[in-house]
């Protein structure tokens, strides 16, 4: 695919999925990227290293999804634009991007260096490992220029049509992640302030490649050094659009922030086995998360060109790739979560706690299938404000509250607060399917001018 992925014409099913692969592949590697750290950490530290991580790993991935839910803005204003072929201001939109989310990374960092210790409080981390979280936010935290720059770079490509760049990008992390770890964790036994010095490290090694290598990059506008300047007009539109999604996830993390005081409330082993769980989450979520990433990009092109037939065809064709994997991997999850769970820990008592977490998340591979990919439909088409609402009510009507409750209920088991997720999913995914038949079916006819 060139630089410029042009979704507007031809076949549907061929050049979604081929910009579907390199969208996988690259989750696949940003699951291996944080997977790497708890794997290592649990082979060659402690069990309170590996809490530490796990800690530390959620609140800069709340962080983080808040950047990319924003990124998410100049995603869909670039595919709209290059839809309505207003090439030049996409251009604009790329450098105004810069801009913006370098001052955002710079704020934010402010923030979270001094208050690594809050945050480690707030989520009731464990006696044994508190230092080592506090350790993991605050050198993460030291590092979120880079963690921004990196992501913002995947959602500038995505909105171009071009989902091999954000691969590149990623595959690069991932490499140096992986020897870095090992220098680090186990050569230098660092335990948590070592994988968390290795995943900035790496991250700014891939920022800096990745921009030496975009240069070669066809670009379907002339970018000069002047469009990198602060442009009101377009940051209205980029937080207009992204705003929404960006306030969905951090909330979708705060409820998950709280999961996991909850479960580190139940003790060391609980909270090493939720950790462990979450990591191999990231892989057996990998097909549906990265047809709703894509879908994004896909419908926004075709909203653009008010071509919506298309994008109802590409919401249907996303829709069956992902529940016929969903349905492996929930098989594979419920029965033998145990070896996925088994590769990152060698303890026992860690491995059982994590597959009884697993099982829960099994349920989910199947919800996530329709739910993933109806939000990227709705991002796309600019709907972000629903999307917000919908994940408000999924986290905090349901999934808190449903967590909290089979917390209190006796014998307590991961598997019970777990249920917490698919149960949210499960209300998402009806109420997306409720607006896409109502309110939404009517805006597309006003757009349409039916």
């Amino acid at each position: 695919m060139s630089a410029s992925g042009n979704f507007t014409e031809g076949k549907i099913l061929g050049p979604l999925l081929k910009f579907a692969l390199p969208v996988i592949m690259a989750m696949f590697l940003q699951s291996l990227y944080g997977a790497v750290d708890v794997l290592i950490v649990g082979r060659y530290a402690l069990s309170a290293d590996v809490s530490a991580v796990s800690t530390g790993a959620q609140i800069m991935m709340t962080a983080t999804s808040v950047l990319a839910g924003l990124a998410m803005g100049t995603t869909i204003l670039i595919g709209q634009l290059l839809g309505k072929n207003e090439n030049e201001e996409a251009g604009r939109a790329v450098g105004t991007s810069i801009v913006f989310f370098g001052f955002i990374a710079i704020a934010l960092s402010a923030l979270m260096v001094p208050g690594s210790g809050l945050l480690a409080s707030l989520m009731n981390a464990p006696q044994e490992a508190y230092e080592m979280t506090v350790s993991y936010i605050r050198i993460c935290s030291m590092g979120l220029v880079f963690i921004t720059a990196y992501n913002l770079l995947g959602a500038l490509f995505r909105g171009l049509g071009n989902s091999r760049i954000p691969l590149l990008a990623v595959g690069i992390a991932a490499v140096c992640n992986i020897f870095l770890d090992l220098l680090l964790v186990r050569g230098f036994h660092m335990g948590a302030a070592g994988a968390a010095t290795a995943t900035v490290a790496s991250q700014a090694f891939s920022v800096l490649l990745s921009l030496a290598l975009i240069r070669r990059v066809p670009l379907p506008f002339a970018f000069e050094t002047g469009m990198i300047r602060f442009n009101g007009t377009l940051i209205r539109q980029i937080v207009g659009f992204g705003t929404p999604i960006a306030l969905a996830d951090l909330l979708v993390g705060i409820s998950f922030l709280i999961i996991l005081a909850i479960v580190n409330s139940l003790g060391l082993m609980a909270s090493a086995g939720m950790g462990v769980a979450e990591k191999v989450c990231g892989f057996i979520m990998l097909v549906p998360s990265a047809f709703g990433q894509s879908m994004a990009s896909f419908v926004a092109q075709n909203y653009g060109a008010k071509k919506m037939d298309r994008a109802h065809k590409a919401l249907r064709m996303g829709i069956g790739v992902s529940l016929a994997f969903g349905i492996i991997m929930g098989y594979i999850s419920f029965f033998h979560g145990d070896l996925l769970c088994g590769i990152f820990s060698t303890d026992p008592e860690v491995v059982a706690q994590g597959w009884e977490y697993l099982k829960a998340y099994a349920i989910d591979c199947l919800l996530t299938s329709f739910f993933f990919c109806y939000t990227g439909y709705f991002n796309g088409c600019g709907y972000t404000k629903f999307v917000m609402a919908q994940s408000i009510l999924g986290a905090f009507g349901v999934r808190i509250p449903v967590s909290y409750f089979m917390s209190k209920l006796t014998p307590v088991s991961l598997f019970k607060v777990g249920l917490a997720t698919p149960a949210s999913s499960l209300l998402q995914t009806i109420l997306c399917m409720l607006y896409m038949h109502t309110i939404a079916a009517k805006k597309e006819q006003e757009l349409l001018g039916k």
